[in-house]
C-alpha cells in the first residue's frame, strides 16, 4: 500500500509542477504564445500562492517574448487569507470565477476601467474588503461575486451597460449585510435584476436621473431600507423591485413610470402612503400585497 501511494505521488508532482507557464517577481501566469497573452493563476492548486500586496503588472517578458496580462483567473488568488491588497492594471479585462474567493485580509481593491466581467464568486467571502467601486466598462458581474462580503459597506455602482448581476438563486451581493452607502453613477440606466437582493443594511437609495428601469428583485429584501427616490426618467419597476421592504414607510412614483411589475412592493409593511401617476398603465398581480 505504502509503495502504491509512493507512486501516487510521484505522479502528482509533475501535474504540480506544471500548473502555471512562467512565474515573474512572485506572479504566477498562463502563457498564450498565440495570442501573447497572459492570465495571473496560482503556483499549486487550493495552495496560498500569494501573501501580503500583489502588484500585477500590465505586460511581461518570458523567454524574450513579450505578453500582456489581460485576466486573472479562476481561483487564482484562492483562499489567501494573508492576501491584504491587489493593484489590477488597466490591461486586464476579466475577473474569472472566485479568483479571490475567501481572501478574507483583502480590504482594499481597485478595479479598472477596462475590466469587462466579473465572475462568480470572484469577491465573495471576502470579509475585510470595506468599499467596492464597478467601473462602467463591467458589463456583467457574476453569481454570487461578492457573496458574504460581510464588512463591505460602500459600493459605488458606476457600470453603464451592466445587463447581469448574479440571479434569482445566487446574487451577486448577497449577505452584504454591512453594506449601508449604495452611490449609482450619473450615466447608469438600468438597475439590473437582482443588483441589491438582500442587502439589509441598506438604509437609504437615491436613483439619479439617467435610470430608466429597476430590474426585478433589484432591492427585494432590504429590510432596512426606509426612503427610496425614484426620478422621473423611470418608466419600469420590475417584479419584486421592493418585495420585503418592510422598513420602507413611504414611495412616490413619478408620472414616467407606465409599468409596475407583480409583487414590485408586495410585503411593504411599513408602507403608510404611495402616489401612483395616471401615467401607469400595467400594475402586475400582488404589487401592493401585504402593505398594512
Amino acid at each position: 500500500m505504502k509503495k502504491q501511494i509512493t507512486l501516487l505521488i510521484l505522479m502528482l508532482l509533475p501535474m504540480l509542477a506544471s500548473a502555471y507557464d512562467a512565474e515573474i517577481d512572485g506572479i504566477y501566469y498562463n502563457l498564450d504564445q498565440g495570442t501573447k497573452k497572459a492570465e495571473v493563476t496560482y503556483k499549486e492548486y487550493r495552495f496560498n500562492s500569494y501573501s501580503s500586496d500583489v502588484v500585477i503588472p500590465s505586460s511581461i517578458t518570458y523567454n524574450g517574448v513579450e505578453y500582456s496580462v489581460t485576466s486573472i483567473g479562476s481561483e487564482a488568488f484562492l483562499n489567501n487569507s494573508s492576501l491584504t491588497s491587489v493593484t489590477i492594471p488597466n490591461s486586464v479585462t476579466s475577473i474569472g470565477n472566485q479568483a479571490f474567493y475567501g481572501c478574507s485580509g483583502l480590504t482594499s481593491v481597485t478595479i479598472p476601467n477596462s475590466v469587462t466581467s466579473i465572475g462568480e464568486g470572484a469577491f465573495s467571502r471576502c470579509s475585510g474588503l470595506t468599499s467596492v467601486t464597478i467601473p462602467n466598462s463591467v458589463t456583467s458581474i457574476g453569481e454570487s461575486a461578492f457573496y458574504g462580503c460581510s464588512g463591505l459597506r460602500e459600493v459605488n455602482f458606476n457600470a453603464t451597460n451592466c445587463t447581469m448581476m448574479g440571479s434569482k438563486n445566487y446574487p451577486a451581493f448577497e449577505r452584504c449585510t454591512s453594506l449601508t452607502t449604495l452611490t449609482i453613477g450619473n450615466n447608469v440606466q438600468n438597475i439590473p435584476d437582482y443588483a441589491f437582493y438582500g442587502c439589509s443594511g441598506l438604509v437609504s437609495v437615491t436613483i439619479p436621473n439617467s435610470i430608466l428601469s429597476i430590474g426585478n428583485s433589484a432591492f427585494q429584501d432590504c429590510k432596512g431600507l426606509t426612503s427610496v427616490t425614484i426620478p422621473n426618467s423611470v418608466t419600469s419597476i420590475g417584479y419584486m423591485a421592493f418585495y420585503g421592504c418592510s422598513g420602507l414607510t413611504s414611495v412616490t412614483i413619478p408620472n414616467s413610470v407606465i409599468s409596475i411589475g407583480g409583487s414590485a412592493f408586495s410585503g411593504c409593511k411599513g408602507l403608510t402612503s404611495i402616489t401612483i401617476p395616471s401615467s401607469v398603465t400595467s400594475i402586475g398581480g400582488s404589487a401592493f400585497s401585504g402593505c398594512i
